[in-house]
């Protein structure tokens, strides 16, 4: 795969432009001359609601491999669903738009996520039943339309060959809601209630930064005119319970024999998913072909991949952009018409830094060095352990807490790899830095910060940011992580914390890539909020969402003895 994506790169830097490189934006080629269309065909699922379908077919008389294509985005007119429509009928395949049950002209009542299972599963049994199709059928598509492409294979439909899931979730409750147990706020409030909160897209008159201000969250819907048992539901479900399991699609690997194309970004809101996916497929999907089947392709994008070679504050190189159409038909030719293998490596990654893409074998990388950064009380962070115990000391005022700025959320204007100098005057920050690195140091593979931290609260939030401070002093988010108090142990059986003890808080920050330079260093941040990207933890202890009372939290960071606090980095010799 690596060759043909090498040779997709040096055509998007020679041919492509910058408007033109996100996937199927710039896609100009033309439907069949004798293409045939059948719209809104009412496909029925087994419990009797009818999902409206489009059918394009190429030239030829078939019968034809498909790619479906699921969507509550859209119904299927816009200029991108049509330029997917363009992409498979010019190179001789069918294609299925399908909105949604409950979008658009679909029937029945849209839930997200749950019904997914099974009506992707009969949609494909339909496809495969149909006199134009050679029942091979594939998926592609980013976001949600990369979400229905798993949900699709939990059946196991024979029909499903190959998937192409980009900037998919994959944990619903750990990357969707509750990101190391605090509530993703600012995400699944813009996109559960004011984007998907009514049949089609709606662009709500709504202030959704400052909106979410709003306490208690469980009347936060109703005070700005909506009503979505959805939303509903994700506060109701704090922990991971009945609720959650079902979607949490790891877990569900050895249920799925699905070859995968698992596309992401280092700042995308669903990352963790994107790698976690690959691994549990490779590791547990259902068949040998399945898990030898799995690829992944992750560049230094937020969740609008692949769309600019700037992403956030940073420029990486119009090298760092693809052009798609070649790589999907590439791997859909191989899974539903026998063509030739992908070429290269398993693993393609772009190493920030350097600006370059890499191919390996595996993910984490087997070379790994995983070294301990020590946090210590005048500010160093260093390899070696602290010489002797030592605290910090901050408040978290709920009142008043961290803005985000950068890293891996959907909205646009806070996402992707942000200048941190604007949160310098804040006090509610500790950071901790290395010396000058004077030789090239490359971090790949997952982040931890292990936090010995006590608290004068009953529940508090602790997070970590690790920050590239370059030569000239400005400093931009790598990747950050949050831990609740009350799940230190585990997300199922909350308990929480004893005010004044100490407790050790793993959070996982998640993953990146990156060359330091010369000249560069590293800083970790730690603090106790994040928002509006997660909801503010109210230091109570009272049940999530349901109160507006709240209390200043004073926070101590333990160092060194028997706390020693750090920083686990993925070193990779070179």
């Amino acid at each position: 795969m690596l060759r043909i994506l090498l040779s997709c790169l040096l055509c998007v830097s020679l041919s492509v432009g910058l408007a033109q490189a996100q996937s199927f934006e710039g896609y100009e080629a033309e439907f069949p001359e004798t293409l045939v269309t059948r719209f809104d065909v009412r496909v029925a699922m087994r419990d009797g609601v009818h999902l409206s379908t489009d059918i394009y077919l190429p030239d030829g008389e078939g019968p034809f491999p498909t790619l479906l294509v699921r969507d509550i985005y859209s119904n299927g007119t816009t200029a991108v669903r049509q330029r997917y429509a363009r992409f498979a009928t010019s190179n001789g395949y069918a294609f299925v738009f399908q909105s949604s049950r409950g979008r658009y002209d679909s029937e029945g009542i849209w839930t997200p996520y749950f019904d997914e299972i099974d009506d992707g599963d009969d949609t494909l049994s339909w496809i495969a039943e149909q006199p134009w199709s050679n029942g091979r059928v594939g998926m592609f598509g980013s976001s949600y339309l990369a979400s229905v492409q798993w949900l699709a294979a939990l059946n196991g439909n024979p029909a499903l060959k190959a998937i192409a899931p980009a900037v998919s979730p994959g944990n619903y409750y750990r990357d969707v809601a509750y990101p190391g147990g605090a509530f993703s706020l600012l995400s699944r409030a813009r996109w559960g209630l004011g984007l998907v909160g009514s049949r089609t897209n709606t662009n709500y008159p709504v202030d959704w930064v400052r909106a979410v201000n709003h306490l208690p969250l469980v009347t936060l819907a109703e005070q700005l005119g909506f009503d979505v048992p959805h939303f509903q539901d994700w506060l109701a479900h704090p922990s991971y319970d009945d609720y959650w399991r079902p979607l949490n699609l790891e877990a569900r690997a050895n249920e799925m024999s699905v070859p995968a194309l698992n596309i992401g970004g280092w700042y995308d809101v669903f990352l963790r998913s994107t790698l976690g996916s690959f691994q549990t497929m490779q590791s547990e999907a259902a068949t040998a072909d399945a898990r030898a089947g799995q690829r992944l392709l992750i560049g230094p994008w937020n969740h609008a991949w692949n769309q600019g070679s700037q992403v956030g504050d940073l420029e990486f190189g119009e090298s760092s952009l693809i052009a798609v159409e070649p790589l999907l038909l590439a791997w859909f030719d191989h899974w539903l018409r026998d063509g030739p293998a992908p070429e290269g490596a398993p693993v393609t990654l772009f190493v920030m830094g350097e600006n370059v893409w890499r191919e390996e074998q595996e993910w984490p990388l087997a070379r790994t060095v995983y070294t301990p950064y020590y946090l210590h009380a005048d500010g160093r962070l260093s390899e070696a352990p602290a010489e002797a115990p030592g605290q910090l000391e901050y408040r978290y005022d709920p009142a008043d807490p961290v803005p985000t700025l950068g890293g891996n959320i959907m909205e646009p204007s806070l996402r992707g790899p942000r200048e941190q100098s604007p949160l310098d005057t804040r006090t509610d920050i500790l950071r901790f830095e290395t010396a000058v690195f004077e030789a090239p140091m490359e971090i790949t593979g997952p982040v931890r910060a292990v936090l010995h931290a006590s608290s004068s609260a009953p529940d508090t939030d602790f997070m970590a940011k690790l920050v590239v401070v370059r030569a000239d002093g400005t400093a931009y988010n790598l990747v950050d992580g949050v831990l609740r108090a009350r799940y230190r142990d585990g997300f199922e059986s909350p308990e929480l914390i004893e005010p004044g003890e100490v407790y050790a808080y793993d959070i996982d920050l998640w993953a990146t890539s990156y060359l330091l330079s010369p000249g560069e260093r590293l800083r970790l941040d730690v603090t106790s909020s994040n928002f509006p990207r997660l909801a503010r933890n109210l230091n109570t202890g009272a049940p999530f969402a349901t109160t507006s009372d709240f209390v200043v939290a004073e926070q101590t960071l333990h160092l060194g003895g028997e706390h020693p606090s750090r920083l686990i980095l993925p070193v990779i010799p070179r």
